[in-house]
Protein backbone atom coordinates (compact mmCIF):
# COMPACT_ATOMS: atom_id res chain seq x y z
CA UNK A 1 0.00 0.00 0.00
CA UNK A 2 1.24 3.42 -0.93
CA UNK A 3 0.98 6.45 1.08
CA UNK A 4 -0.57 9.65 -0.69
CA UNK A 5 -0.86 12.34 2.26
CA UNK A 6 1.17 13.12 4.65
CA UNK A 7 0.26 13.98 8.47
CA UNK A 8 2.91 16.36 9.76
CA UNK A 9 3.08 20.43 10.38
CA UNK A 10 4.72 22.47 7.86
CA UNK A 11 7.49 24.65 8.96
CA UNK A 12 5.51 27.58 8.31
CA UNK A 13 2.63 26.05 10.45
CA UNK A 14 5.10 25.54 13.02
CA UNK A 15 6.91 28.87 13.25
CA UNK A 16 3.67 30.53 13.08
CA UNK A 17 2.24 28.44 16.60
CA UNK A 18 5.74 29.23 18.43
CA UNK A 19 5.50 33.36 17.00
CA UNK A 20 2.31 32.89 19.02
CA UNK A 21 3.34 31.80 22.15
CA UNK A 22 6.19 33.91 22.17
CA UNK A 23 3.74 37.21 21.82
CA UNK A 24 1.79 35.90 24.64
CA UNK A 25 4.49 35.24 26.73
CA UNK A 26 5.64 38.60 26.28
CA UNK A 27 2.50 39.96 27.20
CA UNK A 28 1.95 37.67 30.31
CA UNK A 29 5.53 37.98 32.28
CA UNK A 30 5.30 41.26 32.79
CA UNK A 31 1.86 40.77 34.86
CA UNK A 32 3.40 37.53 36.28
CA UNK A 33 6.36 39.63 37.84
CA UNK A 34 4.19 42.64 39.10
CA UNK A 35 2.46 40.09 40.91
CA UNK A 36 5.30 38.33 42.60
CA UNK A 37 6.68 42.09 43.37
CA UNK A 38 3.23 42.76 45.47
CA UNK A 39 2.69 39.47 47.16
CA UNK A 40 6.48 40.24 48.22
CA UNK A 41 5.71 43.36 49.31
CA UNK A 42 2.24 42.74 51.29
CA UNK A 43 4.58 39.84 53.19
CA UNK A 44 6.79 42.35 54.52
CA UNK A 45 3.95 44.90 55.35
CA UNK A 46 2.09 41.73 57.20
CA UNK A 47 5.29 41.16 59.02
CA UNK A 48 6.00 44.51 60.07
CA UNK A 49 2.26 44.64 61.48
CA UNK A 50 3.25 41.68 63.84
CA UNK A 51 6.71 42.59 64.14
CA UNK A 52 5.29 46.06 65.83
CA UNK A 53 2.91 43.91 68.01
CA UNK A 54 5.92 41.87 69.70
CA UNK A 55 7.36 45.50 69.97
CA UNK A 56 4.38 46.35 72.03
CA UNK A 57 4.75 43.18 74.10
CA UNK A 58 7.98 43.46 74.74
CA UNK A 59 7.32 46.89 75.64
CA UNK A 60 4.94 45.74 78.45
CA UNK A 61 7.25 43.66 80.17
CA UNK A 62 10.00 46.11 80.06
CA UNK A 63 8.34 49.59 80.38
CA UNK A 64 10.89 50.06 77.62
CA UNK A 65 11.00 50.12 73.48
CA UNK A 66 15.08 49.58 73.89
CA UNK A 67 17.12 46.58 73.86
CA UNK A 68 15.13 44.74 71.58
CA UNK A 69 17.79 44.35 69.11
CA UNK A 70 21.12 42.36 69.36
CA UNK A 71 20.59 38.97 71.00
CA UNK A 72 18.58 38.44 74.63
CA UNK A 73 22.64 38.37 76.14
CA UNK A 74 23.73 41.65 74.57
CA UNK A 75 20.56 43.45 73.85
CA UNK A 76 21.22 46.58 71.63
CA UNK A 77 18.63 49.46 70.76
CA UNK A 78 18.48 49.54 66.64
CA UNK A 79 19.73 46.71 64.20
CA UNK A 80 18.68 43.04 64.22
CA UNK A 81 15.79 41.94 66.81
CA UNK A 82 16.44 38.86 68.86
CA UNK A 83 12.15 39.61 69.97
CA UNK A 84 11.20 38.84 66.23
CA UNK A 85 11.98 37.29 63.19
CA UNK A 86 14.74 39.65 61.13
CA UNK A 87 13.34 38.52 57.45
CA UNK A 88 10.66 37.76 55.16
CA UNK A 89 9.65 35.16 54.83
CA UNK A 90 9.57 34.24 58.53
CA UNK A 91 9.23 30.61 58.33
CA UNK A 92 13.15 31.12 57.30
CA UNK A 93 12.43 30.49 53.25
CA UNK A 94 14.13 32.47 50.53
CA UNK A 95 14.66 35.97 51.85
CA UNK A 96 13.46 38.89 50.32
CA UNK A 97 13.32 41.41 52.99
CA UNK A 98 15.59 42.33 55.88
CA UNK A 99 13.53 43.12 59.43
CA UNK A 100 15.47 45.86 61.79
CA UNK A 101 14.54 48.23 64.65
CA UNK A 102 15.61 51.58 63.10
CA UNK A 103 15.19 53.28 66.37
CA UNK A 104 14.29 53.27 69.53
CA UNK A 105 13.68 54.88 73.04
CA UNK A 106 11.75 54.41 76.16
CA UNK A 107 8.56 55.67 74.43
CA UNK A 108 9.14 55.03 70.74
CA UNK A 109 10.09 52.73 67.96
CA UNK A 110 10.49 52.14 63.84
CA UNK A 111 10.85 49.15 62.67
CA UNK A 112 11.85 48.81 58.84
CA UNK A 113 11.38 46.51 55.84
CA UNK A 114 14.46 46.35 53.60
CA UNK A 115 13.89 44.48 49.96
CA UNK A 116 16.76 42.17 49.14
CA UNK A 117 15.87 43.64 45.96
CA UNK A 118 16.22 47.53 44.98
CA UNK A 119 13.32 47.47 42.46
CA UNK A 120 10.74 46.68 45.35
CA UNK A 121 9.74 49.19 47.91
CA UNK A 122 11.29 50.21 51.39
CA UNK A 123 8.86 49.87 54.14
CA UNK A 124 8.60 51.48 57.92
CA UNK A 125 5.82 51.75 61.00
CA UNK A 126 6.19 53.17 63.76
CA UNK A 127 4.79 52.88 68.05
CA UNK A 128 1.71 54.59 66.81
CA UNK A 129 1.05 52.29 63.80
CA UNK A 130 1.83 54.91 61.30
CA UNK A 131 2.73 53.18 58.11
CA UNK A 132 5.51 54.79 55.32
CA UNK A 133 8.32 54.38 53.21
CA UNK A 134 10.66 55.59 55.98
CA UNK A 135 11.06 59.27 54.62
CA UNK A 136 7.43 60.10 55.60
CA UNK A 137 5.28 59.32 52.82
CA UNK A 138 2.51 57.09 52.99
CA UNK A 139 3.18 54.40 50.37
CA UNK A 140 1.16 51.39 51.69
CA UNK A 141 -1.07 50.40 49.34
Amino acid sequence: MMRTGQNAFTLIELMIAVAIVGILASIVYPSYQSYITKSKEAAAQAALVSFASAMSQYYMEDMSYKGAAGTQASPTDTGTPWIFSDQVPLDSGTKTYDLTIDSATDATFKLKATPVDSSWRTFCIDEQGIKDDCNGTNNWD
